[in-house]
């Protein structure tokens, strides 16, 4: 582009020269014309810049880890004048590290029309991804000028794990609330507060539960099958206050938001309701989401990475759990990357739960020192071996 001005500043000498020397009507015609053309040049790409939008176009916000998805760099010229090249300069990274990768498009803009440009991204962690137009560089059509358009137009991406199949023993316990119950719509249980199904009496079915009035008329002994609640009080800390700032905080959270979905997954197939609770940058306060079903997960999950900003600031958890308890619980998950003497006495004092665990996401697992603790299971999860550290987990 220097070059490109450099040689019509040239031309523009030679011809101011050509015009002294010689009286002909043609060295003013030429000389009009080598002045005449930068400055049309300069204000038709000025109109392009004047009437330009930009904007990103998804399909989706959400996307699974490890997924190619689109995005569409969209640039409306609203101008007569075309561009017959523009630079586009992309940055996308991840909240967890910030670490910032680049890619350049090349592309026209017609006039008075819409310029769509994909491209296809993906990550291997899950977070949200920040993608941002650093800006676009328009050129004139003799490439002596440029200018810039649709700087810091930003998306964001949620990128979500999928979670994996981990191995557990969920628990029913008596620790239920009486009203306004949930059963199980494929599993009889011990509630004889409803009836499951009716079935033929079968050697070793207990006397009490032989509906007598439905036997008589059918001369033969029917049984009641009660149901099961699912609606038992559980509950999955996310802490996410991340202690370990370094390039491994990426695959940290990666684990802890992937442990936390995996945990989920296993209560959902149990039909059991739970909630997930972590603290929100957009409420500032912790959140708690109930679950019962695939799309509330997703849900509490697109949430959950929405709410976080850069700073990745979260409450100390302690004070979630100083909190009184509204009810006692049958399971409390705590997940979190550090573990301390005062989070051991904090879960093991003040929740009020049949079952507790403390999920510890450590990128070193054999390094980890695991304390004996009667009241807590504390369990190390190892980055990307998620199945295979937890093993049997009681939920």
């Amino acid at each position: 582009m220097i070059l490109m001005k450099l040689i019509f500043l040239v031309l523009i000498i030679i011809s101011a020269v050509f015009y002294i020397l010689y009286i002909w009507d043609f060295s003013l015609i030429l000389l009009i014309v080598m002045i005449s053309l930068p400055v049309i040049m300069f204000f038709s790409l000025l109109s392009v810049k004047l009437r330009s939008s930009v904007k990103f176009a998804v399909k989706s916000q959400c996307v699974a880890k490890n997924e190619e998805f689109n995005i569409q760099l969209c640039v409306e010229n609203r101008s007569f004048f075309p561009v017959g090249k523009a630079e586009a300069i992309i940055e996308y990274s991840n909240i967890f590290n910030g670490c910032t990768n680049n890619i350049e498009l090349h592309f026209p803009i017609q006039s008075k029309n819409v310029q769509r440009v994909t491209f296809r991204l993906s990550s291997g962690f899950c977070g949200r991804l920040k993608i941002r137009c650093a800006y676009i560089s328009i050129y004139d059509p003799l490439r002596i000028f440029r200018m810039r358009i649709g700087k810091n137009i930003t998306e964001n991406i949620v990128v979500v794990p999928e979670g994996q199949n981990i191995d557990g023993i969920v628990t029913n316990t008596d620790c239920i609330e009486s009203e306004g119950l949930v059963f199980s719509e494929h599993h009889s249980g011990d509630d004889p507060s409803e009836v499951f199904d009716l079935r033929e009496y079968n050697p070793g079915d207990r006397l009490n539960r032989i509906h007598w009035k439905l036997s008589s008329k059918k001369d033969d002994f029917i049984v009641k099958e009660y149901s099961c609640p699912v609606d038992s009080p559980a509950v999955i800390f996310l802490d996410l206050c991340c202690h370990e700032k370094s390039e491994l905080s990426l695959t940290l959270y990666d684990t802890m938001i992937e442990l936390c979905v995996s945990v989920s997954r296993l209560f959902i197939e149990n039909e059991r309701i739970h909630s997930i609770v972590y603290y929100s940058n957009t409420e500032k306060k912790f959140a708690a989401r109930e679950i019962d079903g695939p799309d509330a997960l997703s849900a509490a999950i697109c949430e959950l990475i929405l709410s976080l900003d850069e700073s990745l600031y979260a409450d100390e958890p302690s004070i979630y759990l100083d909190e009184p308890q509204e009810r006692p619980l049958t399971s409390f998950t705590f997940i979190t990357s550090t573990v301390s003497d005062a989070l051991f006495s904090a879960v093991g004092d003040n929740i009020d739960a049949d079952i507790k665990n403390i999920a510890v996401a450590v990128n070193d697992y054999d390094s980890f020192i695991n304390k004996d603790q009667s009241s807590v299971n504390v369990i190390p999860v190892a980055v990307g071996r998620i199945s295979a550290s937890i093993r049997a987990i009681e939920l």
